[in-house]
């Protein structure tokens, strides 16, 4: 068979490009076995410099994320340090402050709001006087009952009955609550306070007189304003007292110092009047 020249020049320009391709693609086709082994060990050296660059890259990023926990770790320390200057619950360290007890100099000096500053009050704030209990009981729109909760303990009532206008018996409440809250902050074991009495009726402020002429004939108790915290009697938190065994027992004199704290606290910031009752044995309160 005898092939034309056109023929033999497309035969021999298609080999050439084919060669062209398969040089392109396989690059050592073309080199002698010197040249291989130099592109080998090329090849072997750029694997390596890369292999000490991730190397590097990956010991970068880990000292990047050390000192960025390092820097959160004095962050928070900081942060507690600070938040602790202004806490009265925290020590710089976050653990739980302790504190010592400071009540007051002198009770009576503390606490001298008499009948005649307490009244004023009284008339502003609360009800009118009820006659008996039966009145007391239709009255329920202005008073609130009073009951025995976890912040102190009513006890039996047999010359006042259990109601206070809205504004006392919120008073009343802050003051068991701050006390518990107070003895915790000072390792103290919990305790309620007791009230002993709370609004009386005009029958038994009559009565009263008849066994006690110091007694006001015009009572602040009358008008719901006002009530009476023993100083020398608590009720102990059995429940929560054996929870925190390493707090304190504390005696009723430290109890009664407590006490005087949170009524002077609360005192000077105008939400009540106090009077040291000394033959009574109590605080005697009245909301403002």
């Amino acid at each position: 068979m005898k092939i034309s020249k056109n023929r033999y020049l497309q035969a021999f320009c298609l080999s050439v490009v084919l060669l062209g391709i398969i040089r392109a693609v396989f690059p050592s086709v073309a080199m002698t076995s010197e040249e291989r082994a130099a592109a080998d060990s090329l090849r072997v050296v750029r694997d390596s410099l890369q292999a000490v660059a991730d190397s590097l890259q990956f010991v970068r990023e880990a000292e990047e994320k050390e000192r960025e926990k390092k820097e959160h770790e004095v962050a928070d320390r900081e942060a507690v340090a600070q938040g602790s200057e202004t806490s009265r619950f925290l020590n710089a360290d976050g653990t739980t402050a302790r504190h010592r007890i400071v009540s007051v100099s002198s009770f009576a000096d503390a606490f001298p709001d008499a009948q005649d500053v307490q009244i004023v009050s009284a008339n502003r704030l609360g009800v009118s006087p009820v006659q008996d209990r039966a009145e007391a009981e239709s009255r329920k729109a202005e008073l609130v009952y009073v009951g025995s909760n976890p912040y102190y303990f009513v006890e039996p009532l047999y010359w006042s009955i259990p109601y206070l206008v809205p504004k006392a018996a919120v008073l009343l409440q802050d003051i068991g609550r701050n006390f518990i809250d107070s003895l915790q902050v000072k390792g103290l074991q919990p305790h309620r306070i007791i009230v002993t009495s709370v609004m009386r009726t005009k029958e038994e402020v009559a009565r009263m007189r008849h066994y006690n002429g110091n007694v006001s004939e015009n009572s602040c108790h009358m008008y719901g304003t006002t009530f009476d915290i023993a100083y020398n009697r608590y009720l102990p938190v059995a429940e929560v007292a054996t929870r925190y065994s390493k707090q304190e027992t504390a005696s009723d004199v430290r109890l009664k110092q407590v006490l005087a704290e949170v009524l002077n606290d609360l005192r000077r910031e105008g939400r009540c009047w106090v009077k040291y009752e000394v033959k009574q044995s109590c605080f005697h309160a009245t909301v403002r």
